[in-house]
C-alpha cells in the first residue's frame, strides 16, 4: 500500500530527521550518477527528492507520482514537473528515459511486476535504473516512524532476482542510512560521520536501505520469414553419375 504524499512530504521536509535521510540517499546515488546533462529523467514514487540535482543540466525531469498516493507540485518555486498518473500506466514515451529513478515506488506497490514492466517501457536503449528500496535487515525496515518502515523490505539477492525476471540486468549496487532511525540529538548530530562510516565498512548489510542500479536487457530482433543460412551445406547428391537412357532406348 502506498503512503500518502502528505505524510512523505511532512517527513522528507519537514523533520529534520527526514532531512538527514534525504541526503543519505541523495550522496550515494549521486556518487554512482554524479550528473544528468541533456538527458530526461523519470522519477517514480516520491523520486522526487533525490531528483533536484539534474533539474539545472538535464533536458527534462518528470516526477511521477501513483494516484493511490497522491500527487503534490514540485519543486517549490519552479515550474512544476510532478504528474499523476496509475503505476501501471505511466504518461511517458516508450524509450524516452534516460534514467529511472524508484523510491517509494516498488516495495509498497500492490502490483510490483507492473511497475518493473513501465519501468522497463519507458527506459531508452543504454538507460539506467535506480531502484531504492528498505533493507531487509536494516534498523529502519523495522521502525514505521520513518516511510522505510513501510512495504515489503528487501535483501539485496530478492531485488536483483525480482528484477532479472523483469528482464532487468543488476549492474551496481550501494547502501545508506547507516545511522539509527532516532530522532535523539546524539544521532541527529553524529548521522554524517555514522554515515561516513558505513560505507567504508559495509556496501549493503549494515544500512537501512539498497540501492541498485540495473540496465535493461535487449534481445536481438528477429525477423519472420527470415532464411537461415547454411553456412557448410550437406552435399549429398554431388557424387551421384549424371542419368543414362535405358538400354535399347536412344536419346531423342
Amino acid at each position: 500500500m502506498h503512503l500518502d504524499v502528505l505524510d512523505l512530504r511532512q517527513f522528507y521536509y519537514r523533520t529534520r530527521l527526514g532531512r538527514i535521510a534525504q541526503k543519505a540517499v541523495r550522496d550515494r546515488m549521486l556518487h554512482l550518477w554524479p550528473e544528468a546533462k541533456a538527458q530526461t529523467v523519470v522519477g517514480f514514487g516520491f523520486a522526487v527528492p533525490l531528483l533536484r540535482p539534474y533539474l539545472a543540466d538535464a533536458r527534462r525531469v518528470i516526477g511521477l507520482m501513483p494516484a493511490e498516493q497522491g500527487v503534490m507540485a514540485w519543486p517549490a518555486g519552479l515550474a512544476n514537473v510532478s504528474v499523476l498518473c496509475r503505476e501501471s500506466q505511466w504518461p511517458v514515451q516508450t524509450g524516452q528515459a534516460d534514467k529511472v529513478v524508484c523510491l517509494h515506488g516498488l516495495e509498497t506497490s500492490e502490483d510490483p511486476a507492473s511497475v518493473l514492466e513501465e519501468c522497463a517501457r519507458v527506459l531508452g536503449p543504454g538507460g539506467r535504473a535506480m531502484f531504492v528500496v528498505p533493507n531487509r535487515s536494516g534498523m529502519w525496515a523495522r521502525r514505521d516512524a520513518t516511510p522505510f518502515g513501510f512495504g515489503r523490505p528487501y535483501s539485496l539477492s530478492q531485488l536483483e532476482a525480482q528484477l532479472k525476471r523483469h528482464n532487468f540486468v543488476p549492474e551496481r549496487h550501494a547502501a545508506a542510512l547507516f545511522a539509527p532511525p532516532s530522532e535523539k540529538r546524539f544521532w541527529l548530530r553524529s548521522a554524517e560521520l555514522t554515515e561516513k562510516m558505513g560505507r567504508r565498512l559495509s556496501n549493503y548489510y549494515a544500512g537501512g536501505v539498497i540501492l541498485v542500479e540495473a540496465s535493461k536487457q535487449v534481445y536481438a530482433p528477429t525477423r519472420p520469414g527470415l532464411v537461415e543460412r547454411v553456412r557448410r551445406p550437406m552435399r549429398i547428391l554431388d557424387a551421384s553419375p549424371a542419368p543414362r537412357p535405358a538400354a535399347g532406348r536412344s536419346a531423342s
